[in-house]
């Protein structure tokens, strides 16, 4: 099992490599894990681009979607052989496209099809095969829905369930408003644990703040943090000390982005575009004052040809 308290949601188009060293450098023991990459596109794709990560990003656990448990199997592999901690099925995503390939959140109401890829997927790995779900999908959204689900999926190895408290509509709702309107039941993932206490269950769904996650923490055995971590990152800055009782001195969001400079000037010197870094630290100094001119210059500037480290040192002068 990855038994870690807390974790950073997978996050299509945010949860990077840029991002996950970005965050690194707030919390050294927060779980990271990949944007969902698709087992066709890991088997077809070209894999330095979609799996490579620096050491410093672990631990780390890569995010999988895909209902076919040969290919599943064979992308654990790779993973694994990549590095990764862990490997992590997603069966929690909404969008048309995933219900397209038939797999994500329509596979709740297919346990067996799960366990057949996650018995596939620990025969070939000897790390950690977790999985990522929902509380339930259109009608099939009953507690005992999910008990099924769950129990399936654990007979077949699984012993590390990641529950989004949501249940999902795959038709009429946006993945977007799939992230918001449907009911949060916290008690329902409570009650799970409940049901099943030798399991590592993690609550991920509508958690803004550390006061909610030590209320969770009296429940359930992890949680996990979606958007606010990216729109504001710097709550991480206390977790090492506070969730993880290590005896720390966390940065200053000013050492942060000077621990990020030299990051930053290796990879803009093998051409990496600056914004695609400097995007995820638009957020930094949010609610704080001088964040509106530090991401008004780093917005200006990230896009102009040699931008490098010192625009983004330039950008932190701006801040008051």
């Amino acid at each position: 099992m990855i038994n870690n308290p807390l974790s950073i949601a997978p996050m299509m188009d945010r949860t990077d490599r840029h991002y996950r060293y970005f965050m690194r450098q707030i919390s050294r023991r927060t779980l990271l894990y990949t944007e969902m990459i698709t087992s066709q596109a890991i088997i077809h794709g070209d894999r330095s681009k979609l799996l490579d990560f620096s050491p410093e990003e672990k631990p780390l656990v890569l995010q999988i979607g895909g209902d076919n448990p040969t290919l599943l199997a064979e992308c654990a592999k790779i993973g694994a052989d990549w590095g990764y901690d862990a490997i992590n099925l997603n069966i929690g995503c909404p969008s048309p496209r995933v219900q397209s390939g038939n797999f994500g959140a329509c596979l709740m109401t297919q346990p067996e099809v799960v366990a057949a890829a996650v018995e596939a997927m620990k025969q070939e790995v000897d790390i950690p095969v977790t999985v990522k779900h929902r509380i339930g999908v259109d009608e099939c959204d009953r507690y005992e829905d999910m008990v099924n689900f769950v129990r399936i999926v654990r007979d077949a190895g699984c012993n590390n369930f990641t529950v989004h408290a949501r249940k999902a509509w795959l038709q009429g709702l946006s993945p977007k408003e799939n992230r918001n309107v449907p009911t949060l039941r916290y008690e329902d993932v409570y009650r799970l644990k409940e049901d099943f206490p030798n399991l590592f269950i993690e609550i991920n769904g509508g958690i803004t703040n550390f006061q909610q996650v030590n209320t969770h923490l009296k429940f359930v055995d992890g949680v996990m943090v979606g958007r606010a971590a990216y729109d504001r990152p710097y709550i991480f800055a206390t977790v090492d000390r506070d969730i993880y009782g290590e005896d720390t001195t966390p940065k200053t969001r000013h050492q942060i982005v000077e621990a990020m400079l030299p990051y930053i000037e290796h990879w803009t010197s093998k051409g990496t575009r600056l914004n695609s870094i400097s995007r995820h630290m638009l957020q930094l100094f949010a609610e704080q004052p001088g964040t509106k001119a530090w991401k008004r210059y780093i917005s200006q500037n990230s896009y102009l040809p040699g931008a490098n480290a010192s625009t983004i040192s330039a950008a932190l002068a701006e801040v008051v």
